[in-house]
């Protein structure tokens, strides 16, 4: 039996489905990322990790003598020691496509929320206002006729594009390379960012673009979205341009420190929206990387090719 290191959550479902594939030879524990004494008693005889967000340091890739491959379940690599896993010769793929249509709709609605106010009315009409302040009422707003700024333009994005302009929005985008197939007409990022009403990170986290995006450089009164990684601009310099209204709302689905501290000021201002990196999270995310993660433990056993392997 290999034995595999589930480092997440599994509720009842997950966890049955993670047991069934004992008949494929995958002897699978379940350590959640709060519980640092699971993952030191599990480490040490750890063959294969499953990857989702709690950071795979040098640390933790010492503690793990056994470890031969990394799995992360979803895309990003920023969470990963890539250096110390190359040292060590341990392999490591990622899934590209798996949560593609999770985080879309996540994006969606975190627009939608944000143009609607959410975080301001839901909390308020809970506890007894019906009507929000005038100022709330004359800034809620529609999608349609907006223009909205994707930078990037990945899976993500390239899915998202068409479902802007069904909805009659105007989506255009910026990436390191224009793509001629894009599904939406390429600016250069200043001009992206000073013209686009609703500005959508979609970009991994590396040395080039971390801060890549200046909150003062995007339209005034404009709405930020990220659902892609937290450092891709300066938290604290986004904290002061929702204050003063440089920028009208954001929807976020991730910080420059996650878990995210409870003091953190993002959380208490009411034209925020929030989720817990939660935008890749579905039934039918888990179930197709679930699917990918299985056979890429299969691969690994008998020495074929890993499904998007990275090292």
């Amino acid at each position: 039996m290999q034995r595999v290191l589930f480092h997440y959550q599994a509720g009842q479902r997950l966890t049955r489905r993670l047991r069934a594939l004992a008949a494929d030879g995958l002897d699978v524990r379940i350590v959640a990322p709060e519980d640092p004494d699971g993952l030191a008693r599990e480490l040490p005889e750890t063959e294969i990790l499953w990857h989702a967000l709690a950071p795979v340091t040098a640390e933790v890739i010492e503690a793990a003598p056994r470890l031969r491959l990394i799995q992360k379940w979803g895309v990003g690599l920023n969470t990963i020691d890539l250096e110390a896993a190359k040292a060590r010769g341990i392999q490591v793929a990622n899934m590209p496509g798996t949560n593609t249509r999770a985080v879309v709709e996540l994006t969606l609605l975190l627009m939608l929320a944000s143009l609607r106010r959410l975080a301001e009315v839901d909390p308020a009409l809970r506890q007894g206002q019906w009507a929000p302040p005038l100022a709330t009422m004359e800034a809620l707003g529609e999608l349609a006729g907006r223009r909205v700024g994707l930078v990037g333009m990945g899976a993500v994005p390239q899915m998202l594009a068409p479902i802007l302009t069904a909805m009659a929005a105007e989506p255009v985008y910026w990436s390191r390379a224009e793509k001629p197939d894009a599904p939406a007409r390429y600016l250069p990022l200043a001009e992206l960012l000073a013209t686009s009403d609703i500005v959508s990170l979609h970009l991994p986290l590396t040395e080039e673009t971390t801060g890549l995006v200046d909150v003062r450089a995007i339209k005034s009164g404009a709405i930020l979205v990220n659902t892609a990684r937290g450092g891709l601009v300066d938290e604290p310099a986004l904290v002061e341009a929702l204050r003063t209204g440089q920028l009208g709302a954001a929807g976020l689905d991730v910080f420059e420190a996650e878990p995210i501290d409870p003091e953190n000021p993002l959380l208490a201002l009411p034209n925020v929206t929030v989720t817990p990196h939660l935008a890749w999270l579905t039934g039918e995310t888990l179930e197709r990387s679930l699917e990918v993660a299985r056979q890429n433990a299969l691969n690994f056993r008998t020495g074929e090719p890993l499904l998007f392997r990275v090292i």
